[in-house]
């Protein structure tokens, strides 16, 4: 008897000592939401600014994916993007994150637009279905927000930045501005005719990164995305093309560059 009274001790001290390891802000909640078009529910992360409390003012809203690894070390995968840590420093911070967990075994699902023939995948337009039939209309049901596509940012990085770009292109009226981090453009080549043969606004913002030490093509493939951009009609003020000598496929490199992304997304 001592000695399961001694187990269980043990037990409830470790559990506490898991939950007391968190290093999300004070300003980070969470939920879960039903995902009817993916036949799942979804668990939502949201970071409000400091001064959300004690204002009636409305925010602009940043849609971003992976959040396991956004706000939280001990839930991501390998490092977290210290999103809240880098917020929390911004006295005058005016966005709302609204972070939405990849579906593990199903991620690549979800964040690619069309299927690899080898990979799988190309359930994109279903999980961005969601994001835009219902997350977004409980997001601006719930929270103070800016409901219109000027103030509707959508981030992510790997496949995550392929879906993102892909979201702005596909579903204008909702999205009018992407950060597209270390984009897996190699996992759906159709991508570039998909842009080739759609009507892009010439206003919509795009803040590519990508680092010198990533998957062969990236760099590449991104360069070859900008400069069709551009004949689309993009304007230049409103591309952002971020090589970095050195940079690597992790977080610790998406980490230190979402500020300044974050930043020139959100200036005037």
């Amino acid at each position: 008897m001592k000695n399961f009274a001694h187990i269980l001790t043990l037990l409830l001290l470790f559990t506490i000592n898991v939950n007391s390891q968190t290093t999300a802000s004070n300003q980070v909640s969470t939920f879960i939401i039903e995902a009817p078009q993916l036949t799942t529910h979804k668990k939502i992360w949201v970071y409000l600014p400091k001064s959300y409390k004690t204002s009636n003012k409305s925010y602009p809203v940043i849609y971003m994916h992976d959040a396991q690894n956004l706000f939280d070390a001990e839930t991501s995968y390998a490092g977290e993007w210290k999103v809240d840590e880098y917020l929390d420093t911004i006295s005058n911070n005016e966005v709302i994150i609204v972070g939405i967990e990849h579906g593990n075994e199903k991620r690549a699902d979800e964040l690619t637009p069309f299927k690899n023939q080898k990979y799988g995948g190309g359930q994109g337009d279903l999980y961005l279905t969601f994001i835009k039939n219902t997350l977004k209309p409980h997001i601006d049901i719930t929270y103070r927000t800016f409901k219109d596509k000027t103030n509707t940012t959508i981030f992510g990085s790997s496949l995550g930045g392929l879906i993102s770009f892909y979201a702005v292109i596909k579903y204008p009226e909702t999205f009018g501005s992407a950060g597209v981090f270390s984009p897996s453009f190699w996992f759906n080549k159709e991508i570039f005719e998909f842009v080739k043969t759609s009507n892009i606004n010439p206003i919509t913002k795009f803040y590519f990164l990508v680092g010198s030490k990533e998957r062969d093509s990236t760099v590449q493939d991104q360069n070859k995305m900008v400069t069709l951009l551009k004949d689309k009609g993009v304007l230049d003020k409103h591309i952002i093309n971020n090589i970095i000598k050195g940079g690597k496929h992790n977080e610790a490199f998406w980490s230190s560059y979402f500020p300044e992304a974050h930043q020139w997304l959100f200036q005037d």
